[in-house]
């Protein structure tokens, strides 16, 4: 039974990219919506100050001019545990002092929804510094080993291929739940809502659609993807080139198909594609399928976008596409091919998590993807 006060619930992000924090924002409106207080705190703003800029700015600049050396990175870190210890525990104590003052009287449990912060949480945790439950929702359908700290008390995963992983890399209590994903992100309600967002977006109602998204930033080979698919001749590329007003500008004076910037009606544009092209296996994929828009993987950016990439076709999510000649059939497979639906009786993030914390939270419909 629910007091007149009901319990906080902490959630950690970090505003590095749009899935971290797409995940965290949907997980407190569903926590306030069950009667819990709810809050969200970004992980950068708790390092010492300067530190959560430099570290935004640095991982956008190695997307943006060498993504290579990301991937070269995060692959470093996977082979060599001691030094991805390593740098798990510098920033947990980076942020100790200020990560312990969110978990206050009142507070029922705190959740991550970055890897980073979960190092830090679980630290405080295995010191005995936070008392009260601390889950991680991993975001992403593979899992690093910075994802995985000792003292978390629960590992949240979107799949059987995520749980594995986590479970390679030492996590001991994993669940599969569904994807945090709004309610706006729906299938089409009839062809004629269809044609109605097409016109809305300058899209043409008599061919495919191809959407292509490379995150908030608009990182990776996202012009090379747009001018081949172009090239297939099986659907029209829409490119969302999000902040990277360059890249839209060179589409645009290319004609290679048609460039959008930064779009705020995302859902509507979902359900307006035949397909939707990615390139790192985040939020967007998931966002697309609860919209029962096939996903294809292409291009994918290294480190995290591959091994996503590989993870999504392991499930039997969404294709990865290795090879251009391999292109224009599996677009075609994708938008033509048999329906598949993805069905998780496994319960909701915040159902569990509010059990975790001793309350009880309402229970959430059984989540069906079509894709």
């Amino acid at each position: 039974m629910r007091s007149s006060q009901p319990s906080r619930i902490t959630v950690v992000s970090a505003s590095v990219g749009a899935g971290h924090d797409g995940a965290a924002r949907e997980l407190v409106r569903r926590l306030e919506a069950a009667g819990f207080e709810a809050e969200c705190h970004d992980f950068l703003d708790l390092l010492p100050p300067g530190c959560g800029r430099l570290l935004r700015a640095s991982y956008a600049l190695e997307l943006k001019v060498a993504p290579w050396a990301w991937g070269w990175l995060l692959g470093g870190l996977e082979k060599n545990r001691s030094s991805s210890g390593m740098v798990g525990s510098l920033f947990a104590r980076a942020a100790a002092r200020r990560t312990r003052k969110l978990v206050g009287a009142g507070t029922a449990a705190v959740v991550s929804t970055y890897p980073l912060a979960s190092q830090a949480l679980g630290r405080l945790r295995r010191r005995g510094e936070v008392e009260v439950p601390v889950t991680t929702f991993l975001t992403d359908m593979s899992v690093h080993p910075l994802w995985v700290a000792e003292g978390v008390d629960l590992h949240l995963a979107l799949d059987p291929v995520a749980a594995a992983q986590a479970a390679r890399h030492g996590a001991t209590d994993i669940e599969i739940c569904q994807p945090l994903v709004g309610p706006k992100f729906r299938p089409a309600r009839s062809a004629a809502e269809v044609a109605h967002e097409r016109a809305r977006f300058g899209l043409p109602v008599d061919q495919p659609v191809a959407l292509i998204t490379a995150g908030s930033w608009g990182v990776g080979e996202v012009e090379q993807t747009a001018r081949e698919i172009a090239a297939a001749g099986v659907a029209v590329p829409v490119t969302v080139c999000g902040h990277n007003t360059a890249l839209r500008d060179k589409l645009t004076a290319a004609g290679t198909g048609i460039a959008l910037g930064w779009v705020e009606d995302m859902p509507a544009l979902i359900r307006a594609s035949d397909v939707v092209v990615q390139n790192a296996g985040g939020l967007t994929s998931l966002e697309a399928m609860a919209s029962g828009v096939p996903v294809v993987s292409y291009r994918c950016l290294p480190g995290h976008g591959v091994t996503n990439a590989a993870a999504l076709d392991e499930a039997g999510l969404a294709v990865w596409i290795r090879d251009e000649k391999k292109l224009a059939p599996a677009l075609t497979e994708a938008m033509t091919g048999p329906a598949r639906h993805w069905r998780r009786s496994a319960p909701a993030a915040d159902h569990v998590i509010a059990e975790l914390a001793g309350a009880q939270a309402p229970a959430a419909p059984v989540l069906e993807v079509a894709s």
